[in-house]
């Protein structure tokens, strides 16, 4: 296995936490139509919301890339996973609205925000102090 410094992997995990974050959102702008699809009807303001979770989402990616505001940044992502998931909820629920896409891969995204949770606590994390790695039982 690839034995990577722990600032480096950490480092990693924040430029794809970024990456993943900014393409989300724009595909928000870019395929709109997707995302009200998949609405709980008790919501209002569908195509609104989209863009607003989208704006959101690329300025997150963003901010997780400066120093000053990553924690905080981070948080808001967690805030906006546990906003957007009524939206895995009533995909899950209703799968025959969604006949292009596996019911397995629907009911697969709800423990995957957990995923998305830590990813973004994890890599966000205010830095300790660094210690010295041991070589040696």
């Amino acid at each position: 296995m690839l034995d990577l410094p722990r600032h480096i992997g950490r480092r990693l995990a924040l430029l794809g936490l970024a990456l993943f974050f900014v393409v989300a959102g724009a595909n928000h702008f870019l395929n709109p139509a997707f995302y009200v699809a998949i609405m709980p009807p008790y919501l209002p303001a569908h195509l609104e919301l989209v863009y607003l979770s989208g704006f959101f989402e690329i300025a997150g990616g963003v901010a997780v890339l400066i120093p000053a505001v990553r924690s905080r940044a981070g948080w808001g992502l967690v805030l906006l996973l546990l906003a957007i998931f009524p939206a895995n909820v009533h995909m899950a629920l209703h799968p025959e609205r969604y006949p292009d896409l596996p019911a397995a891969g629907l009911y697969a995204r709800l423990p995957l925000q957990a995923v998305f949770i830590a990813w973004a606590l994890w890599a966000t994390r205010p830095a300790g102090p660094a210690t010295p790695r041991r070589s040696g039982p």
